[in-house]
């Protein structure tokens, strides 16, 4: 099973896509990195820019389903929160018109599926990422590291289900 974690945002969108195998205890990294977006330009042409983008991502990369972060507002910042919205409302729109199933993570889970720790930083995320994924260097931007840890979640979910009680 092939899993696309994205990381929304109005100006850089990271990615991440994983590969689940029968007998297999982690997921494998197949291929990430960022998408950018003119912040010059008005937000209803960069959500059309971030449409096609991320339709065409899923058209190169042909997941089987794509994990996406859910919407955290802090009280303090209702605008970043609002922007946000309309980034993800677009990831999810591009996921569904390609027949995906969408998985919808908390960050803290994200965070904790990676690190151990559900409120880590960007930066032990990233270092994170860099250790399990066996690269070099962490990814940069955090947004790509956020969105390998994305999908790494929803494959963890996928190999080990939680418990229901």
């Amino acid at each position: 099973m092939r899993i696309l974690g994205i990381d929304p945002g109005t100006r850089i969108t990271g990615y991440g896509c994983v590969n689940v195998e029968a007998g297999r205890v982690e997921p494998q990294l197949l291929e990430a990195g960022v998408l950018r977006f003119d912040a010059s330009r008005e937000l209803d042409d960069r959500l059309v820019e971030m449409h096609d983008a991320v339709a065409e991502l899923i058209e190169s990369v042909r997941p089987d389903r794509v994990a996406v972060e859910k919407l955290y507002a802090h009280y303090k910042h209702p605008r970043t929160a609002i922007l946000m919205a309309h980034a993800r409302g677009v990831m999810l729109l591009a996921a569904r018109r390609a027949g995906l199933p969408v998985d919808h993570l908390p960050a803290t889970e994200v965070k904790k599926s990676m690190t151990g720790n559900g409120h880590a930083s960007k930066q032990q995320v990233q270092e994170a990422v860099a250790t399990v994924c066996q690269l070099p260097e962490p990814p940069s931007p955090p947004d790509v590291a956020d969105a390998i840890a994305i999908a790494y979640c929803s494959a963890r979910r996928a190999i080990h289900p939680p418990l229901v009680t």
